[in-house]
């Protein structure tokens, strides 16, 4: 099921494990595929750009996305998710609510952002919050895989999730606690004090010999993670 990814536009990263940055905003979106089911890892920055990953992932691997796990509740990787009608939705504790009461302000940072008035109000009317909500840890068992969705605090948002992928190597899918294209962006919902702990949380998941899956940019080690991790520790004055 890994021949076609690159055909597209897909980064292969392991055996049934893929990610692609999606335009405008380079923001990724990472599957995970197991035996039976398929977990997604963020869905774009709108409703055409979620249908547009639900036909590519069910092109690469002729099965439909079974979980969704959104990194965090900011437009550019939750507004996608209508697309995927019968998914299962986890976020971090906090996000459902958050999307429940705040489309209004997500379709607003979207406009903001670039994305077309129209696209924007179709997307947010439809907008999904997530139904399972991570407290600490959660375990997915895809079929002969499982993958761990890990509530890492308030950092980046308020509401930050990452997901481990054990392997060889394992992967970190970092959401946008980690940024390669540019530098980390600290928004009004950021949690700057709390945010190089985040990443200390996201080294001790993966580990040394880990891949790190940031939200935008190209995929990188444990020491670009730990540079990021300084850099943002002495812009923010902590520890």
């Amino acid at each position: 099921m890994d021949a076609s990814w690159e055909d597209f536009g897909w980064e292969r990263l392991g055996h049934g494990v893929g990610r692609r940055r999606l335009p405008g905003w380079d923001a990724t979106a990472l599957l995970v595929a197991g035996t039976d089911g398929v977990l997604l890892c963020d869905t774009g920055a709108s409703l055409r750009e979620g249908v547009e990953l639900r036909t590519q992932a069910q092109a690469l691997l002729g099965r439909r996305v079974t979980h969704i796990a959104l990194s965090h509740p900011h437009f550019d990787h939750v507004l996608g998710t209508a697309a995927f009608a019968g998914a299962r939705v986890y976020g971090a504790a906090g996000t459902a609510e958050l999307l429940r009461r705040g489309a209004d302000e997500v379709y607003a940072d979207a406009v903001a952002q670039g994305l077309p008035g129209p696209d924007a109000a179709e997307s947010a009317d439809v907008l999904v919050a997530p139904r399972e909500e991570v407290y600490g840890e959660w375990t997915l068992d895809l079929g002969g895989r499982e993958v761990l969705l890990v509530n890492v605090g308030a950092a980046h948002s308020g509401h930050d999730l990452a997901v481990l992928v054990p392997g060889s190597p394992a992967l970190v899918f970092c959401g946008d606690l980690v940024e390669e294209s540019g530098e980390p962006q600290a928004g009004p919902d950021a949690h700057p004090a709390r945010w190089p702990a985040a990443l200390d949380r996201l080294l001790e998941l993966g580990g040394e010999d880990a891949l790190y899956v940031p939200g935008h940019g190209a995929v990188v080690d444990a020491a670009f993670v730990r540079a990021q991790r300084q850099a943002l520790a002495g812009r923010f004055g902590v520890s």
